[in-house]
């Protein structure tokens, strides 16, 4: 019998297991950035984990199970202080062994992947669930940690993220979850960046937390 599975927030000592779940399982994707070996892949993003300030404006967790990251979720929000925080430093001397022109495409494309959230938005930049953990409810349950989130902060009212349509399976989860297609998106930067060209944006709206204009 399979022992339970619990919801935590991101520590340090999940940052190996999380850099090595995201390579794992966007592998595909990161290949047609740079040519880094996993081992290397997951260095970078262990470093990333640890060397760059956490945005108060976002919330990683991890799905737990005997110990075991099996999955994770990161979602991301407007702060209010979001317009003026600047990153004025990077540690460059940190990551010298990826070579600069690794270093650049990874930056570059982490950065044109990124969305930017509107007022009352919480954006789910990623959810990932390890293979071997997948069809076991842990996406449901790490999805419905960011309903459980949006619901008990009064500024947010709306969950939403991109899905690529080279994944029906994630897409039917959302369905399943409530989730709507908003918008269709075809990014020739995309697909260059990663090899997807076509992306379902999707929402679910809380409507019961957005205020009734008619009364």
């Amino acid at each position: 019998m399979n022992s339970s599975i619990t919801i935590e927030p991101m520590q340090a000592k999940y940052h190996s297991q999380v850099s090595r779940l995201l390579v794992h399982v966007f592998r595909g994707k990161f290949q047609h950035l740079t040519t880094l070996s996993d081992d290397d892949l997951a260095l970078f993003f262990e470093k990333l984990f640890e060397h760059l300030p956490t945005n108060p404006s976002s919330r990683r967790m991890v799905a737990l199970q005997d110990g075991e990251v099996i999955g994770t979720i990161c979602v991301k929000w407007k702060g209010e202080y979001d317009n003026s925080r600047k990153q004025k430093w990077f540690p460059w001397n940190n990551f010298n062994r990826f070579g600069k022109w690794n270093l650049l495409k990874m930056l570059i494309g982490l950065h044109l992947f990124k969305h930017k959230p509107e007022v009352g938005e919480c954006y789910i930049e990623d959810v990932v669930v390890h293979p071997n953990h997948q069809g076991k409810g842990v996406g449901k349950l790490l999805l419905q940690w960011a309903f459980h989130f949006v619901h008990t902060e009064s500024t947010l009212d709306m969950l939403s993220l991109y899905v690529s349509a080279k994944n029906p399976r994630a897409k039917q989860l959302y369905e399943r979850l409530l989730f709507q297609r908003h918008s269709q998106s075809n990014s020739i930067v995309w697909h260059l960046l990663f090899n997807e060209m076509k992306w379902d944006y999707m929402v679910l709206e809380l409507e019961a937390k957005r205020p009734n204009l008619t009364k």
